[in-house]
C-alpha cells in the first residue's frame, strides 16, 4: 500500500523517469568531472582575469616611461633626473643626503 503511494507520487514519478535518470548523471560529469567542466573554465576565466589586469598595468607603465622619455629629451631635464634619481654630480662638486629619522621616541 505504501509502495503504490509512494509510485503514485508526482515527484517520484517525475524523478524516477528514464531521462532525468540520465540528465542527472550528465550534468554532474559536465560540471565537476569532464577535462572541460565548470571548474576548469572559472580557472580560466580566472587566469584570463589576472593577466588583462597585467596587461593594463604594463600599458600604463609604458605610457609613463614614454612620458619620461619624451621629458628627458631635453638636457636640463636629463641632468635633473640624473642628479635625483642615481646622485650624480659635476666635477668638484659634493652632494650631501639628508634623510629624516621619521620614527617617533
Amino acid at each position: 500500500m505504501i509502495l503504490k503511494n509512494l509510485k503514485e507520487n508526482k515527484a517520484v514519478k517525475i524523478l524516477t523517469n528514464i531521462f532525468v535518470l540520465i540528465l542527472i548523471p550528465f550534468i554532474i560529469w559536465m560540471l565537476f568531472f569532464d577535462d572541460n567542466s565548470y571548474l576548469v573554465h572559472r580557472k580560466f576565466n580566472n587566469e584570463i582575469e589576472d593577466l588583462e589586469n597585467t596587461i593594463s598595468f604594463y600599458k600604463t607603465k609604458i605610457k609613463e616611461d614614454k612620458a619620461t622619455i619624451k621629458k628627458l629629451e631635453d638636457s636640463l631635464q636629463l641632468e635633473r633626473f640624473a642628479r635625483e634619481k642615481y646622485l650624480m654630480k659635476k666635477e668638484n662638486e659634493d652632494i650631501y643626503i639628508i634623510e629624516f629619522d621619521t620614527i617617533k621616541k
